[in-house]
């Protein structure tokens, strides 16, 4: 038996700037309430940390829930950071992000987002990416936050966009946006 995605879905995060880029992006398809539930992440890929993420929130929050795992890869370091950008940017920071490919010519990166959607405990997680290539630049700008004052696409970081366009072009965005179009058209 199947039943209409739930109105209200729990997202699971502490970031309130995500948060924000959510709710922003995705309007009135879907309410979403909040709670911050610290979950020890496993090591993995970006998909096994995703599911795995959001099998455990479903647990622990007893319903519906979105979870959100963010990647940025640095193709000269053959994909490194990934999925441990949070750990990485925690003890770096932007600038020794940014120095760690100072002996590299190349700059590229790829900014990943995952959305992981469950309808509660036992019920195995969907997941929704968006993918954004760009190139990692010295610090700029004054808005965003985490990596966005170093991440540039189109000749402007994150940080120097307005946050009506970032979520427009962001790889949160190109997430967000299949998981709309999942809510409008589906049943669990």
């Amino acid at each position: 038996m199947s039943s209409t995605i739930p109105t209200t879905i729990n997202f699971i995060t502490g970031n309130k700037n995500k948060l924000a880029e959510t709710r922003a992006i995705l309007g009135d398809v879907v309410q979403l309430s909040n709670q911050n539930i610290e979950i020890l992440e496993v090591q993995g890929s970006l998909e096994e940390i995703a599911r795995d993420k959001c099998q455990k929130a479903a647990i622990e929050a007893n319903g519906p829930v979105l979870t959100e795992d963010s990647a940025l890869e640095f193709r000269a370091l053959k994909g490194l950071p990934g999925p441990y950008i949070k750990w990485f940017y925690s003890a770096l920071g932007n600038d020794g992000l940014y120095k760690l490919l100072a002996a590299y010519d190349d700059k590229a990166a790829t900014a990943v987002c995952t959305f992981a959607f469950s309808a509660g405990p036992g019920v195995e997680p969907r997941l929704f990416q968006g993918y954004t290539e760009g190139k990692i630049v010295q610090k700029r700008g004054q808005g965003g936050f985490g990596f966005d004052p170093i991440f540039e696409v189109d000749g402007q970081t994150y940080a120097e966009m307005s946050p009506t366009y970032k979520n427009t072009v962001s790889e949160r965005f190109k997430a967000l946006e299949k998981l709309q179009n999942w809510l409008r058209n589906t049943t669990v």
